[in-house]
């Protein structure tokens, strides 16, 4: 397996640190094969062949970890997800943050490579001590593999302020408020930090998570974790437009890569926006949406366009034109509580969000019907967009065939400089 050099975190000062995963990371490596909690039989990125890569803005094999953003929110959405979410040790330290941080950028910048997580790699290490990586990832290319990490709201509170960040919490950054219908189970609810991991090949983005989970034993672990597959939007305009488990298609207003006014107006944190350190950033929320999918497929169709707002087969709101047509709520041919126009940026004072969002199937519930649903993933330049979308929703029509079920929020740093790390800005 190719296995290569890469430039290595800068300590918190700006110097540069080792060459490599710290030996906290290191003993994480040798004791946490048996983290409970991550799925395993999923793998990861090796070298990526050049054959994979295509030109324009079509899917890549590779992106770069590094940048003024991180990877993961604007990148054309891949088709699978592994999202996890971890909670810092009771005794870990403002020093075990920062290394934790550091390690988990080197081994993601080698990961989005196609390498293994170091350069001793899956069989490069002692045959006489656990490998450094596990090893499904070989004869697998990066798979566009895109790692995005963040910080809930929880961390910057922890008792004593043990992190020292408490004076740099945005103050935008607060656990989201109880929302009409919610059903939020704890188990897949909040989080210290989180990380988005998504490829075109499933076993790449679980084979991230699952050896980042193991960097991170005795400093962070495993809170919740959620797979999905097959994206529910789009952000390249030449990506077609998918559908979600309802069967409809989902993402045709969503803001695109290359809309640099509408993603510095609704997703990037502006220089001058509070605090400082975010510029550059975005903030994520990821909610769990279970689809009441037997209920649902026994509705007319006819319902079930008067509840979306657009017609099932062509994607076209139901007040004409095709499906990127701008819809018109005059004339009643658009129920007042259809999901469309209660969603729209005319009845929500102009506010959008970028969305990456993910089907998912957890096998049976104890009815014996699907345990299926969204795995919704939005970013935007303040978690009040997303509040103020989601209490318009109140009265959506949707709302009678879904439920949501986890929640989480994070402030997203801005990408890596070359030889840093994600979130150096918070403790400069």
């Amino acid at each position: 397996m190719e296995v290569a050099a890469v430039a290595a975190p800068e300590e918190p000062d700006g110097r540069a640190s080792r060459t490599g995963i710290s030996r906290r990371g290191l003993i994480g490596w040798a004791l946490g094969s048996g983290v409970a909690g991550i799925a395993v039989g999923a793998g990861g990125a090796a070298a990526a062949a050049a054959a994979g890569v295509r030109i324009g803005s079509a899917p890549v094999d590779e992106y770069a970890f590094e940048g003024a953003h991180q990877a993961g929110i604007t990148t054309r959405v891949q088709e699978h997800l592994h999202f996890a979410s971890f909670d810092m040790m009771p005794r870990a330290s403002r020093d075990d943050l920062v290394s934790l941080l550091q390690d988990w950028s080197y081994a993601a910048s080698r990961l989005a490579k196609g390498l293994d997580v170091s350069a001793s790699g899956a069989v490069g290490g002692s045959p006489e001590a656990p490998p450094d990586d596990t090893g499904e990832a070989q004869g697998l290319t990066a798979a566009g593999l895109t790692i995005t990490f963040g910080l809930g709201p929880s961390l910057f509170l922890a008792e004593g302020d043990r992190f020292g960040i408490a004076d740099r919490r945005p103050s935008v950054l607060a656990e989201l408020p109880a929302f009409v219908g919610d059903a939020l189970d704890a188990g897949y609810t909040g989080g210290d930090l989180c990380i988005q991991a998504c490829a075109d090949d499933p076993q790449v983005a679980v084979h991230a998570v699952r050896n980042l989970s193991r960097i991170a034993f005795g400093r962070a672990r495993l809170r919740w974790s959620q797979l999905g597959f097959g994206r529910t939007s789009r952000t390249a305009a030449d990506q077609q437009t998918p559908r979600n488990l309802f069967g409809y298609k989902d993402g045709t207003a969503n803001i695109l890569a290359d809309d640099a006014e509408a993603l510095a107006e609704h997703v990037w944190v502006g220089e001058k926006d509070e605090p400082a350190w975010m510029a550059g950033g975005s903030y994520l929320v990821a909610r769990k949406i279970a689809m009441l999918i037997e209920t649902w497929d026994r509705l007319r169709l006819a319902e079930q366009d008067r509840t979306i707002g657009r017609a099932k087969g062509s994607g076209a709101p139901l007040s004409g034109g095709d499906e990127f047509a701008e819809p018109s709520f005059h004339g009643g041919r658009i129920d007042d509580s259809a999901h469309v126009r209660l969603a729209h940026p005319s009845i929500n004072d102009g506010i959008r969000i970028l969305r990456r969002g993910y089907n998912y199937v957890d096998g049976n519930n104890e009815l014996g019907r699907l345990d299926a649903g969204l795995y919704f993933l939005s970013y935007q330049r303040s978690p009040a967009q997303f509040i103020t979308l989601q209490k318009r929703l109140s009265t959506d029509l949707m709302s009678e065939y879904i439920r949501h079920i986890g929640s989480g929020i994070w402030a997203i740093p801005s990408g890596a400089e070359k030889n840093s790390y994600v979130g150096a800005g918070l403790f400069a």
